[in-house]
């Protein structure tokens, strides 16, 4: 077959037969082929750093008949019973009491309607009717409670040490001066405590707490708060490494990490830091031991940070798939947990870009997820065994027909689309996803860590950034203090004003004694007012 005269250039890049011609459409649809995925791709980046920027956080989405994510977070979820077992309640399950906490003063006023002073009662206080002017007697009372806030105040104690003299033998005897949480210092160990909740806590920042004072006609400036918060830390060293001891002689640690911005000594910007946590909490399956959270800090996010934070570590380490943790599971030492939640996430991503279609592979995934975590909602709180034994016989073949889902999905997509990457991050890290399945012990997902950080990133939007690198190691043992305390149920301020009272005196040799279980007893039923 011949072209037609005229309908090409005599140029030698135009195609000279009709093989020719084809070879060439094929290599265009080719390319427009590559060019749409890459469209597509660059679509999905910038929807999914809008939704970062300026959409919702939570990844929940409904089906025509419940979400497809957990309704609610795994800590707010009462365990259902599971048939042939009895079901008790996870040990940090909270027991909300909707009424005013019966520890707070009452202070009563009564409301006396009209009356005339014709009669008076037994404690002489008028009683006469103002219709008939007959004698009025109680026979009830509607009582009603309304919260109120009285403002702290500053106080100042003064602590007076009388000399004495003896009139015999002439000695002198005085009282030795009580010990402050800073020697010579000014701030007392309540002080001490509020300023370092106030910024580790509740995320106020120095300059304004010295505002807030100021309104009290008490000057505290900026540079003084830092001096305190810095001396603070020197004291807390022994316990927080008595923390950390802690938190590593578990048979499961779940890490995590997230970035702050540090100030960089004459460079006239900022870098960024890490904070690492690990967090020791087995009560969802039903171990009683404590929670604890330990933080650390490093000046950049390499993978011989959490190497050196967990050298002595023997156990399940439970994280996400930063390339830092691997080398720790090398010698098999530290055996891997990978974390369904981030497994997750890029199936949701999907979801969102496909406009929620309910019929779309991400919604099919993710029905899937769902599944499963509704059977850890169920056995939440329930002892290893127990687990084991329902995770094997439900979630177990659950994980397979899934397995057997993705790995045919995956002969039929685009190697480099984003639907690839969802089913390879799962299918790449099977083996260490479904650990959990055979052993109690181990969560569905990482989660304990990801609240842990929850507070480091509401401080965040707060502080522009961490003064200096020694600003960043103050801030991760104060959190660990604060967040441990959180854990189990004890006001992390009482908690810290009574280990400020304590530790200036306290035996180094006996410094557990004032971890925050040791000290705060068992923690109160979460109180909300109505």
């Amino acid at each position: 077959m011949e072209f037609v005269a005229g309908a090409f250039n005599d140029s030698s890049d135009k195609p000279q037969s009709i093989e020719a011609l084809l070879g060439v459409i094929e290599a265009r649809d080719a390319e427009n082929k590559l060019l749409r995925l890459m469209v597509r791709k660059l679509q999905m980046q910038l929807a999914r750093r809008n939704r970062e920027h300026y959409g919702p956080s939570s990844e929940r989405f409904s089906d025509a008949q419940s979400s497809l994510i957990e309704p609610a977070p795994l800590d707010e979820i009462t365990p259902a019973k599971v048939p042939g077992t009895t079901v008790q309640p996870a040990a940090n399950t909270p027991q909300i009491d909707r009424g005013l906490p019966a520890h707070l003063p009452r202070e009563d006023q009564v409301h006396r309607p009209a009356i005339t002073p014709a009669h008076h009662d037994n404690d002489g206080q008028a009683c006469g009717c103002t219709a008939c002017g007959g004698r009025l007697r109680r026979i009830g009372a509607d009582v009603s409670e309304q919260l109120e806030y009285v403002p702290s105040h500053f106080l100042v104690i003064r602590h007076v040490r009388p000399k004495l003299a003896c009139v015999k033998c002439q000695g002198i005897f005085q009282a030795d001066a009580p010990s402050r949480p800073i020697v010579r210092g000014l701030p007392g160990a309540g002080l001490l405590a509020h300023v370092m909740v106030a910024k580790y806590c509740d995320h106020l920042p120095l300059y304004r707490q010295s505002r807030i004072y100021a309104r009290e006609r008490v000057e505290l400036a900026r540079s003084t708060l830092a001096r305190w918060v810095a001396r603070g830390d020197e004291l807390i060293d022994p316990l927080l490494a008595a923390l950390g001891r802690y938190v590593l002689a578990a048979d499961k640690v779940h890490a995590d990490d997230t970035p702050v911005k540090v100030l960089d000594p004459g460079a006239g910007k900022t870098k960024t830091g890490r904070l690492w946590v690990y967090v020791r909490d087995d009560r969802p399956a039903g171990n009683p031991a404590p929670a604890a959270a330990w933080y650390r800090y490093s000046p950049d996010r390499k993978g011989v940070h959490p190497q050196d934070h967990l050298h002595k570590f023997r156990g399940i380490l439970q994280a996400d798939a930063y390339g830092g943790w691997t080398k720790l599971y090398d010698d098999g030492k530290v055996v891997e947990a990978a974390c369904w939640a981030h497994a997750r996430r890029p199936w949701w991503e999907l979801y969102q870009s496909s406009a929620g279609a309910p019929d779309s592979l991400a919604a099919q995934a993710l029905q899937r997820i769902k599944e499963l975590y509704k059977i850890e909602a169920e056995i939440r709180g329930q002892a290893p065994d127990i687990r084991r034994e329902q995770r094997q016989a439900r979630a177990g073949p659950l994980l397979k027909d899934m397995h057997e889902w993705l790995s045919g999905l995956l002969a039929r997509v685009s190697a480099k689309s984003e639907l690839a990457q969802a089913i390879g991050y799962s299918l790449v890290r099977w083996t260490a996803l479904t650990r959990y399945v055979d052993d109690g012990r181990i969560e569905i997902d990482n989660n304990a860590a990801e609240r842990a950080l929850r507070g480091v990133a509401l401080g965040r939007n707060n502080f522009l950034f961490m003064g200096s690198d020694a600003g960043g190691g103050r801030a991760a043992a104060m959190y660990s203090l604060v967040e441990t305390a959180k854990l189990n149920g004890i006001d992390p301020e009482a908690y810290l004003r009574e280990v400020f009272t304590r530790i200036a005196d306290h035996p180094i040799n006996r410094i557990e004694e004032l971890l925050p279980w040791n000290i705060g007893g068992k923690p109160e039923p979460h109180k909300l007012a109505a």
